[in-house]
């Protein structure tokens, strides 16, 4: 992939991870918070990071010392 195809999934990446976060903090806001909902909030914002730095990774250049 090119690099503005990587810069682009990663803005769009950020960008899901930031309403997850919202959207949990909203959920625990609540008077009682779906457990199960906010658990697999949780769950898609890890993959959503793991996903980041994976981005992250492949837009560095691999630097043989």
């Amino acid at each position: 992939m090119d690099d503005e195809r990587l810069a682009a999934r990663l803005d769009g990446l950020r960008m899901e991870h930031r309403d997850l976060d919202a959207a949990i903090v909203a959920l625990g806001d609540s008077g009682t918070p779906d457990q199960l909902q906010m658990a697999r909030l949780k769950k898609r914002k890890l993959r959503i990071r793991d996903e980041i730095a994976a981005v992250e990774d492949q837009m560095i250049p691999d630097i043989i010392a």
